[in-house]
């Protein structure tokens, strides 16, 4: 179990990490998709809101592959993942794969790591006086 969690962990840091510093670098050049999700990221890359999403990826990437704050990674990373399986919903793609496994990944790490995350489903908490 022990292999098996390692290599989630430094393939997620590991696509996090590059995706992130491609905001930042664009080595990897792609076509830009079409329709409202190429409207979409066009939005979010011209006022350089991007830059700061990739920022996100690329510090929770990085956390991940060193095996520090991975908790903290995973709570950073969880809402780029809904980002990442919402947006080709929206724009009707059939782009799912990539998204999927990588919310597979982060639900595997998020399984281990469970009881650093016990403390936020509190159903009740009580105040301290």
């Amino acid at each position: 179990m022990k292999i098996v969690v390692l290599i989630v962990r430094l393939l997620l840091g590991l696509v996090f990490f590059v995706f992130g510093l491609n905001a930042f670098l664009q080595f990897l050049k792609g076509p830009i998709p079409g329709g409202l999700a190429g409207q979409f990221l066009q939005a979010l890359f011209q006022p350089h809101y991007g830059l700061a999403i990739g920022a996100v990826q690329a510090v929770g990437g990085a956390l991940l592959l060193i095996n520090r704050y991975v908790p903290l990674a995973l709570t950073i990373l969880g809402p780029v993942i809904v980002n990442i399986l919402l947006l080709p919903s929206a724009a009707q793609s059939r782009r799912h794969r990539g998204a999927l496994i990588v919310a597979v990944f982060w639900f595997a790490l998020f399984f281990h790591y469970r009881q650093y995350f016990s403390g936020i489903f509190t159903a009740k908490a009580s105040s301290a006086s």
